[in-house]
């Protein structure tokens, strides 16, 4: 799958630290493989979007809004059953233009710990006027958008912090964790999302054979044996803590056939599903 890298490809000024462009797309796409190069506001206003970063993932509708920071995601896009039409207006901005805001307002960096690759919001009417009036400023010449799309940028952050708080724009802006947390945090985050080798390595920024040398070296196992043990001890967990049934279940914790799922159930833990938790 061609890997796509944004705004790079949407033929938007690449000197410009802020752009916005109205994107369209009549044909829905899975797993899209993307670079985003610059951190990016995704106001949907058509269809349903699912994004897959290392660390953190959501499915969303018209009615929410993402903010992803810079990186490999994997994305997906399903038309709305209305329109026919997956519609998203797309703010980019870059690290610097963050940085400078966050100086410009004399923001103190909150004491979090954990850094998410991208945050879910939902619409209100302020935020629903917002992304309208980037539409209207996307129909302006290029000159005058960058004229006011810092004015724009500095408007929904400073909305976003005092209905939020500012753990969002830090984590836009902070340095990633080491190296060999980011990579683990990257499996434990997508355990039960069931990725392939191929999307798990992309996420990771590593080639397939570096991502197996990795991951031998942090887990001690092969992806699809570490995989499955945590889908099983998933499953373990809802069928003794809910009232979920076997049948409820397998394909929540990634297996295509209820029998399958049996048969690995019980060669972990000695009994079928049914029987668990055992007396």
């Amino acid at each position: 799958m061609k890997t796509i890298t944004l705004p790079d490809e949407l033929n938007l000024n690449p000197s410009s630290p802020m752009t916005i462009f109205d994107y369209k797309n009549t044909k829905e796409v899975s797993r899209q493989q993307i670079v985003l190069n610059k951190n990016t506001f995704s106001f949907l206003r058509d269809g349903t979007k699912e994004v897959y970063f290392d660390n953190s993932s959501y499915a969303i509708d018209n009615t929410q809004f993402l903010l992803m920071r810079s990186g490999h995601c994997l994305m997906t896009e399903k038309v709305s059953n209305e329109s026919k039409e997956y519609r998203s207006i797309l703010f980019f901005f870059s690290d610097e233009e963050a940085l400078a805001f966050i100086r410009k307002f004399e923001l103190e960096k909150p004491t979090f710990k954990t850094y998410y690759a991208t945050y879910s919001f939902c619409y209100d009417t302020f935020i629903d006027r917002f992304a309208q009036s980037l539409l209207d400023i996307s129909r302006l010449s290029g000159a005058f958008q960058e004229k006011i799309l810092r004015s724009k940028f500095e408007e929904i952050m400073l909305y976003l912090i005092e209905l939020k708080g500012m753990d969002f724009l830090h984590s836009m802006v902070s340095n990633s964790d080491g190296h060999n947390q980011r990579f683990m945090q990257t499996m434990e985050s997508n355990q039960l999302n069931r990725l392939t080798l191929q999307e798990l390595s992309f996420l990771s920024n590593m080639s397939v054979s570096t991502f197996k040398r990795e991951f031998k070296k942090h887990f001690n196992s092969s992806p699809s044996r570490w995989f499955q043990e945590k889908r099983l001890e998933h499953a373990a967990f809802l069928l003794k803590n809910t009232s979920k049934r076997p049948s409820d279940i397998f394909e929540e914790v990634g297996y295509e056939s209820l029998s399958t799922f049996i048969q690995a159930f019980k060669a972990k833990f000695g009994v079928t599903p049914k029987q668990y938790p055992p007396d």
